[in-house]
């Protein structure tokens, strides 16, 4: 086994709760991390025998694009589409972080993480 890592993908999005959030949008950072068999890869060399992270990238910017009251539910859209576009992942963890946060108080980020398998449901 092995991981594929991308780390402080940058993103705006209007995600939140409050009128202004969605409104005026925020800065954001997801990290993303995926469980797969690197084994055929390491020996290959070749592109279709690994994850290809710029397809990782390209599902967090698309999924980042659509509004979400939740950063859980931005989170599980971007693990789903990982699990149905990415048949080898096993196993993926996405943060997604809110920079500076419109709460009372100094905060430089809230972070959301979500961590499923392939196939586990969540109840």
């Amino acid at each position: 086994m092995g991981k594929v890592q991308l780390e402080n993908i940058k993103a705006y999005a209007h995600h939140g709760c409050l009128p202004q959030e969605t409104n005026i949008g925020s800065d954001y950072l997801v990290n993303v991390s995926v469980d797969t068999n690197l084994l055929k890869a390491s020996v290959s060399d070749q592109l279709k025998d690994t994850v290809d992270y710029v397809h990782i990238n390209r599902i967090v910017k698309q999924e980042m694009a659509i509004p979400s009251k939740l950063l859980e539910h931005v989170a599980k859209r971007i693990i789903d589409r990982i699990f149905i576009e990415l048949p080898t992942v096993d196993n993926a963890m996405v943060s997604v972080s809110k920079i500076n946060p419109p709460i009372n108080g100094d905060v430089q980020k809230v972070t959301v993480s979500l961590n499923l398998q392939r196939g586990q449901s969540v109840q």
